[in-house]
């Protein structure tokens, strides 16, 4: 039984590898082909947050993206020899002030080794830590005239559900270790001294803010405060105002990117770009995860089998 379990688990592995040679094209035994000059495309898409890089999972769709998944693309960007130039293709209303710092740094750090530019095209939304990410290290800033961009501000949601509790007749008791470890907590008002402690927090990073975009920008920081109350721009403001440099689509701003890297363009006008991979499907089927998914299975068909074999010998 052990010799069939084996003997199938090799049959179906060779198998699965060998369709895997043909989706891959890899059969051929050609040499690869030379990757000519390209611009690296980041797609920031969804709420920005920070964390590691995301993993593609079949079972689960990715809402937004992280900032150790961009800083990861960014860094590839920077060791490629063939990308010459960045775009950052954004699609968001924002999110973690702490994920636009930490991406905002990348960039900057990417500027400063390689040299290469980087040129941010603004979709429907790049507002807020979005934009921050835009204007922070960007030779170009592309947005269409409808686009929703700007929302220069901080801001920290809190929500008093003490008099609901009261009606429904739930009591909260803490046991805290300081009179301000429960700031902010919903069942009771915030102090005058923590609106305070807070105020000062929002506005250290509100001041941080604003320091980046006059620093990207090239604007006086208080040209930037007067215009960063937190609203939004159309795509037009934003250019009026100095927050964006044309008016323009993503094949404008790639275009402009593959000039500025000096890339030769193809016959639409057009650079060779670098994107994210990510799993299809067939991927997913025939990648890493069911090979591991088949290694297990051995390893426990093994063991299931083996007992008994062990037991019968010892007796």
């Amino acid at each position: 039984m052990l010799k069939k379990i084996f003997i199938s688990a090799i049959l179906l592995l060779a198998i699965l590898s060998f369709v895997v040679s043909l989706l891959k094209g890899n059969n051929n035994g050609e040499k690869s082909v030379t990757v000519p000059d390209r611009v690296a495309v980041i797609n920031i898409a969804g709420t920005i947050i920070s964390g590691g890089v995301q993993e593609d999972d079949i079972f689960h769709q990715q809402q937004g993206i992280t900032s150790g998944t961009i800083m990861a693309q960014i860094r590839s960007a920077a060791e490629d020899n063939s990308v010459k130039a960045v775009l950052l293709k954004i699609d968001s209303g924002g999110g973690s002030a702490t994920a636009a710092e930490e991406v905002g740094r990348e960039l900057k750090r990417f500027k400063e080794k390689s040299k290469k530019p980087i040129v941010a095209s603004i979709g429907d939304t790049g507002a807020s830590a979005a934009y921050w990410i835009a204007a922070c290290s960007s030779d170009k800033v592309y947005a269409n005239a409808t686009s929703l961009t700007g929302s220069i501000g901080v801001y920290m949601p809190y929500v008093n559900v003490e008099e609901l509790y009261k009606k429904i007749g739930v009591t909260s008791t803490k046991i805290k270790s300081g009179a301000h470890k429960d700031m902010m907590s919903m069942d009771r008002p915030m102090t005058a001294e923590e609106r305070v402690m807070l105020q000062n927090i929002v506005n250290e990073i509100y001041d941080a803010f604003v320091k980046t975009i006059a620093e990207g920008r090239k604007m006086e920081e208080m040209k930037v405060r007067a215009i960063a109350d937190g609203r939004v721009y159309t795509g037009l403001q934003a250019k009026n105002l100095g927050l964006v440099d044309e008016i323009g689509n993503y094949y404008d701003a790639l275009a402009a990117a593959g000039e500025l890297g000096k890339i030769k363009p193809d016959k639409n006008g057009l650079p060779p770009v670098k994107t994210r991979q990510q799993k299809t499907g067939w991927g997913y089927i025939f990648g890493s995860e069911m090979a591991k998914i088949i290694k297990g299975e051995i390893i426990n068909q093994f063991k299931t089998e083996a007992m008994p074999v062990l037991e019968n010998n010892v007796r």
